[in-house]
C-alpha cells in the first residue's frame, strides 16, 4: 500500500457510534483520515472521489462508477428502526404531500418504493432543504425524517410510521440503509484490519453506550435499546438480498 492515508467518511448519527468506537479504540482512526457527515454527503464525497471509503446510503450505489461493499457490517434493521420515520398530524389516508429529508437518499426512496408497491398511494413529493421547518406543516402533509432527531420530533406528531417496519411487512426482509463502500479496490490486509476494528465496536455495545451515552440526542438506556433492539449491524445474506430487491425496485420508480 502507498503511504498516502486512506480517506473515510462515516455517518454522524448515533447508529454509527459502534463503528466510531471500534475505529478509535483500536487506534485504526490514526492510520486513516476519518471524517463524519450526513449520509447524503458521505455518498457525494465517495462519488466525487473526495474520500476512498464511505458509509453510504444503498440508494447511492448505482451512482458510483466502481463500487465495492468491503466489510461484514452495515446500518440495518429487522423491523422497527425508530430513526427512519413518516410523521404526520393527520391519519395516513389523508396525507397528500410528503416532505423529504435531504440527508438520505435511501430513506427518501424507501418511502417512494413503499408508496408505489405496498401502500398503493400517490403523493406529491417535496424535497426539503436544510432550512425547512419540519414541525409546522399543513394538516395534509407528512415528513420523511431520518436520524437522531426522530427521537426529538416524534412526540410532536400524532401519527408515526416506521419505514423499516413497513419494508419488513412488505418484503419479510430486514432493511440495510447504508454499507461501507469503496470506490476502488483496496489492499486486503487494510480491509481485514478495518473490518476487525468495526467488529470491536459492534461486539461491545455496553462500552459504546458508556462512551457516547451522555452526549447527543439519544442517551443512556434509550441509546442501549436503540443499538441492541432497533439497529442490526451484520451485513448477512438477508440484508444482501434486501439490498438487491431495493435497488431493483428503485430502478423501476
Amino acid at each position: 500500500m502507498s503511504s498516502e492515508k486512506i480517506r473515510i467518511s462515516a455517518v454522524n448519527f448515533a447508529n454509527t457510534y459502534p463503528f466510531m468506537y471500534g475505529l478509535t479504540e483500536t487506534g485504526f482512526d490514526r492510520k486513516v483520515i476519518l471524517t463524519t457527515d450526513n449520509p447524503a454527503d458521505c455518498a457525494a464525497n465517495l462519488i466525487s472521489g473526495k474520500v476512498d471509503i464511505g458509509l453510504i446510503p444503498v440508494a447511492a450505489l448505482p451512482s458510483l462508477k466502481e463500487s465495492y461493499i468491503i466489510t461484514d457490517f452495515c446500518l440495518g434493521a429487522y423491523g422497527k428502526v425508530r430513526t427512519v420515520m413518516l410523521l404526520s398530524n393527520c391519519p395516513f389516508d389523508k396525507i397528500k404531500r410528503i416532505n423529504l429529508d435531504f440527508r438520505s437518499r435511501s430513506s427518501v426512496n424507501l418511502a417512494k418504493i413503499l408508496a408505489k408497491n405496498y401502500w398503493k398511494r400517490e403523493f406529491s413529493w417535496f424535497n426539503a432543504d436544510d432550512g425547512f421547518d419540519f414541525i409546522n406543516i399543513q394538516d395534509d402533509e407528512a415528513n420523511v425524517l431520518i436520524g437522531d432527531r426522530c427521537f426529538e420530533y416524534e412526540s410532536r406528531f400524532r401519527n408515526r410510521i416506521d419505514l423499516a417496519e413497513e419494508w419488513f411487512k412488505f418484503t419479510g426482509l430486514p432493511f440495510a440503509f447504508a454499507c461501507w463502500t469503496s470506490n476502488r479496490k483496496l489492499d486486503d490486509e487494510f480491509l481485514k484490519e478495518f473490518n476487525d476494528a468495526l467488529a470491536t465496536g459492534v461486539r461491545n455495545i455496553p462500552a459504546v453506550v458508556k462512551k457516547y451515552g451522555k452526549t447527543g440526542t439519544i442517551r443512556g438506556e434509550d441509546l442501549r435499546i436503540y443499538l441492541t433492539e432497533n439497529m442490526n449491524f451484520d451485513l448477512n445474506d438477508d440484508k444482501r438480498k434486501a439490498i438487491k430487491l431495493y435497488l431493483d425496485l428503485l430502478s423501476k420508480l
